[in-house]
């Protein structure tokens, strides 16, 4: 039985997912309507452009605050009607069935932040985050035994065995064209740049301690010359206690990922096997 291998969606695949541009095309992808949010129009109520019926015009289309303090609305005239999290299907999902991409709870993604992904990234399933990893082989080459849970090994590329490759050369490429040495003021500097991972020149991540927690330095203090670090995680959607702004599938927030919030979970994506399905 092959069981598919689920994972956090990269920020592009979010964004597409979120959109559901797939009811807002007439033939030739010719689209007829702008969004701002994972719905046609620029309003975060029912419309009569929705497609539903007469009696849900003027309703709140997510879980968001809609002003200062006005989390669900007035006695008698609630809006989302939730002052927290709601169920899932609570409102309308989008075009592509999907529920809450928009308001209740923000979504983690696999991408590692920086503020500049938009311009530096490849047009083509961009993602920020790439470790190119190898299976583990025993002295003969044959694949070395699984571990305790069954699962294959893994270990990072050496950089002797990326070093005729085109697409990367080292293994570990979260920092590329920002925090690597290429995109640093030392980049002809042979002797500062033999660890092309370190971060520390542009980034200060601090040094993890003997409990496993990390302690951010500067200068030989306790803080950080910057909350953006090869561990700061995008996530998007927006949530319950979130003004309409930050649910425009391009909206961007970061977090340390071992850090937690209140409204912010997750969703998965699926690794698919097999030959495209037509229109999809």
């Amino acid at each position: 039985i092959m069981l598919p291998k689920y994972r956090l969606p990269t920020e592009a695949e979010w964004e597409f997912a979120a959109l559901g541009l797939i009811g807002n095309m007439l033939a030739e992808e010719r689209i007829f309507d702008q969004r701002i949010y994972p719905w046609n129009g620029h309003y975060i109520r029912m419309d009569d452009k929705s497609g539903y019926g007469s009696a849900d015009i003027g309703k709140i289309r997510a879980n968001i605050v809609r002003g200062r303090g006005d989390y669900m609305g007035t006695a008698g005239a609630l809006n989302d009607a939730y002052d927290i999290t709601s169920p899932v299907d609570a409102m309308w999902p989008n075009d592509y069935g999907l529920y809450a991409m928009a308001g209740n709870v923000n979504e983690w993604v696999m991408d590692v932040y920086r503020s500049l992904t938009t311009q530096d990234a490849n047009e083509f399933r961009p993602f920020r985050g790439n470790v190119y990893k190898t299976q583990v082989r025993d002295e003969e080459g044959a694949i070395a035994e699984k571990d305790t849970l069954g699962h294959i090994q893994w270990r990072n590329v050496t950089d002797e065995e990326a070093f005729n490759r085109y697409n990367y050369n080292t293994a570990d490429n979260i920092n590329y064209l920002d925090g690597n040495y290429e995109s640093s003021i030392e980049y002809r500097n042979e002797a500062a740049n033999r660890d092309n991972t370190n971060s520390d020149r542009m980034y200060d991540i601090g040094k993890k301690g003997t409990e496993g927690t990390w302690q951010k330095k500067y200068r030989g203090r306790l803080n950080a010359q910057t909350m953006i670090d090869n561990r700061a995680r995008v996530y998007k959607g927006g949530g319950w206690h979130d003004r309409a702004y930050w649910m425009s599938p391009g909206a961007r927030r970061f977090l340390d990922q071992e850090q937690s919030r209140d409204d912010l979970g997750f969703r998965c994506a699926m690794f698919r096997v097999g030959s495209q399905q037509q229109g999809y």
